[in-house]
């Protein structure tokens, strides 16, 4: 009884979530090197290196900024690791300016044309693409359907094992075989050797969705480990300090070093200490700030386990704050690897893949499991109405 409980479940999830899954499969597969195609799009724009001469100091391009894009606030001055690419000064969401480091000029960076592609892709992946009122419909609506998906794999894995424990059963469920034409038994083990081989996978891709959807997913995260989920706008991040208290001055005014002595230092530190790195973003401090913050990236920008954060003295670079991923608490961890395991993007090229093709394989779940649902429900009724026909007719 229960078996046959959870098949009709199982279907009556797959039927209505059906579309909604397909199409959220079919966006995964398109996003999946979104971050590699990105970054191959800058990198055409980057400085040739015939035209590398003497780079400009971080003063001089931050002069450049304030001075020529006043309508860029920088927070931010962002260094990537290969000498051809731009400085960028990001002011958050609200953009920003890439100067070319050699000559001060605005660098083009990326593809217009693509990165709306992706950006149209990802609003229909999470969305619909909606806007206003109806993204939040829209939102229920792919939410509820991830819900759904994760109950279907979970049900799945338990319909999988055939009733009868025999190795011939087994086998038809686990390997492709030839189905001699018949749609039907091709559906029916595509269906399950395509779902047993990525279940694990692709229970891991849905669920770490759900924090994305849910706040009560969102706690949970931070829940587990017997921590208070943090709420939005609560204070300024690590390392952001060092200010001094309003009204208050300096016995005696200080004297700052540049940004590119402070860069140089905490380059140097990290690499010392850590190794290579990929990015570091020098946090432009308040005027009357004793201190600097560097965030650096160590991995491919989706891994924040090779993320850390950098606190030096304005005043003889040295290093006042170290703060590594794993000096966060584990609920802030944990929430941090949940973003990017539902991309795979944690794990470098090789998780992407993998999210990729789950992404892939569950098209071709979603697909046979309505056929097979269509002849189940829906095909007998046209059968019925035809004999109804045929006998009236006689």
């Amino acid at each position: 009884m229960f078996r046959k409980t959870l098949f009709w479940a199982h279907l009556v999830c797959g039927v209505v979530a059906g579309l909604v899954i397909l199409m959220m499969s079919f966006t995964g597969v398109l996003l999946t090197y979104e971050r590699q195609i990105l970054a191959w799009a800058e990198q055409r724009h980057y400085v040739p290196e015939a035209e590398q001469q003497e780079r400009l100091s971080l003063e001089q391009l931050a002069f450049i900024a304030r001075t020529e894009h006043q309508d860029v606030d920088a927070s931010a001055i962002a260094v990537i690791n290969d000498p051809g690419a731009p400085v960028t000064f990001s002011a958050g969401r609200r953009g920003g300016v890439s100067l070319n480091p050699y000559s001060g000029e605005e660098m083009e960076t990326g593809s217009p044309g693509l990165e709306n592609f992706f950006r149209t892709t990802t609003g229909i992946h999470r969305w619909f693409n909606m806007t206003g009122e109806s993204r939040n419909t829209a939102r229920a609506i792919t939410g509820a359907s991830n819900l759904m998906f994760l109950f279907i794999i979970f049900s799945g894995i338990y319909l999988w094992f055939p009733k009868l424990w025999r190795w011939s059963m087994f086998r038809i469920r686990l390997a492709f075989r030839n189905t001699g034409g018949n749609s039907k038994a091709r559906d029916f083990n595509w269906h399950h050797v395509l779902g047993i081989w990525s279940a694990i996978p692709l229970a891991v891709v849905v669920a770490t969705a759900s924090v994305f959807y849910y706040p009560w997913a969102n706690n949970l995260v931070y829940q587990i480990y017997g921590e208070e989920p943090p709420s939005r706008g609560r204070g300024p991040a690590p390392g952001a300090g060092g200010q001094q208290q309003a009204g208050s001055l300096p016995a005696q005014e200080p004297v700052y070093l540049g940004y590119d002595a402070l860069f140089d230092y905490a380059r140097t530190y990290i690499e010392s200490e850590q190794g290579s790195w990929r990015q570091i973003s020098l946090n432009i401090p308040d005027e009357n700030s004793q201190t600097v913050s560097f965030a650096v990236d160590q991995g491919n920008g989706g891994q924040p386990h090779l993320r850390h954060t950098v606190v030096l003295s304005r005043t003889d670079g040295q290093v006042t704050g170290w703060q590594p991923f794993s000096s966060q608490s584990p609920g802030r961890q944990t929430r941090s690897i949940v973003r990017f395991l539902h991309t795979g993007e944690v794990l470098g090229l090789g998780g992407q893949t993998i999210a990729g093709l789950v992404s892939l394989t569950s098209l071709f779940m979603v697909w046979t499991g309505l056929a097979l649902a269509w002849r189940r429900l829906v095909a007998p009724l046209y059968r019925k109405k035809s004999g109804l026909v045929e006998h009236e007719a006689s």
